[in-house]
């Protein structure tokens, strides 16, 4: 008897570790959608209109201009 409530125990406890995995492994998967999401959003844009990037050099001073122009493709 003691045995049978042991092992119940044990079971109940390796769902529960397994529904704690799904959840983490769904939350990781939605956070990836989103990331993909951004990244899409951003290269249509790029693909739209010129990104330009302003960056000061911090050793000399001077202006860095970076502007990145994509061509967007035809879609049939």
């Amino acid at each position: 008897m003691a045995e049978n409530n042991k092992s119940n125990l044990v079971n109940q406890e390796q769902t529960l570790d397994i529904e704690h995995v799904k959840r983490r492994l769904d939350m990781l998967d939605q956070r990836l959608d989103n990331i993909d999401s951004m990244v899409t959003a951003v290269a249509e844009r790029i693909m739209n209109q010129p990104i330009t990037l302003n960056i000061t050099c911090p050793y000399c001073g001077k202006n860095i201009e970076i502007t990145i122009i994509g061509s967007e493709k035809p879609t049939a």
